[in-house]
């Protein structure tokens, strides 16, 4: 059954939503990004991979809130982490409050240990509300970027490590593609995504980048890859993920696939590139000693909800 609404301010009703607000709900958080950093990053694939997220129920997991003209001025999930947006004209009206209240109740009412989010740093009013209900930081997640003004400027690189060759996605690489970042991750991501789960992310994605997306392999076994979004809105080339098997590491291939991802993006007339990481990963450095600078980062906050946590 739905969660029940929260009480909100005058002239605000609430709804779950549907999968038919996907394009709305885009536009909302695009209109946060944009208030917040000058550029919108989100694109409706994510969007909607979010709200396919296994085990979500709409009716019960979403929440909306429009204002006394229908506009949509705020929305919240929760499952396993949640989500709070409100639109830059509707802050400071208490809607994050209400909808913290609502996304707590509702882990609570499945069952859940702690509820998680992840809040950018510069949303000062965001990370203060998260403090103050007793939130506290547990991972830091930095935005990278890799600019190329001029020609495809990629890092200085030796020769692919022997055995390493290196093509571009193609149809047909999926499955393999999915065990590999599966495995690669699976030392800080504790659940591993189902294929269907992970592809709505990657391979599904409107914006998936094939052509961008190189792998390597070594004696016929995929064991590395990047997976990349083109974000046409941003006129940015976006590395959504990046793995390299466990027993390749240490050898220069995660190097080289960026090598190789940075220069395709650059044929295409992209000329900056972009890539998160997180603490838990380690691989900060890598990054910077490739030339990626930090742009902006988030931390991700959790709360527990268990008595005494």
């Amino acid at each position: 059954m739905p969660e029940p609404t929260p009480a909100l301010p005058a002239g605000y009703q609430g709804r779950p939503a549907t999968a038919d607000d996907v394009p709305t709900i885009h536009r909302l958080v695009a209109e946060c990004e944009r208030a917040l950093h000058g550029q919108a990053q989100t694109d409706p694939g994510g969007i909607a991979a979010d709200f396919n997220r296994p085990g979500l129920v709409p009716e019960s997991d979403t929440l909306l809130v429009h204002d006394g003209v229908g506009r949509l001025a705020a929305r919240a999930w929760v499952n396993r982490r949640s989500e709070v947006d409100v639109h830059p004209v509707h802050r400071g009206r208490g809607l994050g409050a209400a909808l913290l209240d609502w996304a707590e109740a509702r882990a609570r009412r499945a069952g859940s240990e702690g509820i998680v989010q992840t809040v950018p740093d510069d949303d000062t009013h965001a990370v203060a509300l998260l403090r103050s209900r007793g939130y506290a930081p547990l991972v830091t997640a930095w935005l990278l970027e890799f600019t190329m003004p001029d020609e495809p400027a990629a890092p200085e690189l030796p020769e692919p490590p022997p055995g390493v060759t290196i093509r571009s996605f193609r149809a047909g690489d999926e499955h393999a593609a999915h065990r590999l970042v599966e495995d690669a991750f699976a030392a800080w991501q504790p659940r591993r995504m189902p294929y269907e789960e992970w592809a709505r992310h990657t391979v599904d994605r409107p914006t998936f980048a094939p052509a961008m997306s190189p792998l390597a392999f070594a004696d016929g076994q995929l064991v590395g890859a990047v997976m990349s979004l083109d974000l046409n809105d941003t006129g940015e080339g976006h590395l959504e993920q990046l793995a390299v098997r466990s027993d390749h590491r240490n050898r220069g291939v995660a190097r080289l696939l960026l090598r190789h991802a940075f220069r395709a993006f650059h044929r295409q007339g992209r000329r900056t590139c972009t890539l998160w990481t997180h603490s838990d990963t380690g691989a900060l450095t890598l990054y910077l000693r490739v030339g990626m600078t930090v742009r902006r980062s988030s931390t991700v906050f959790r709360k527990g909800l268990t008595a005494g946590a």
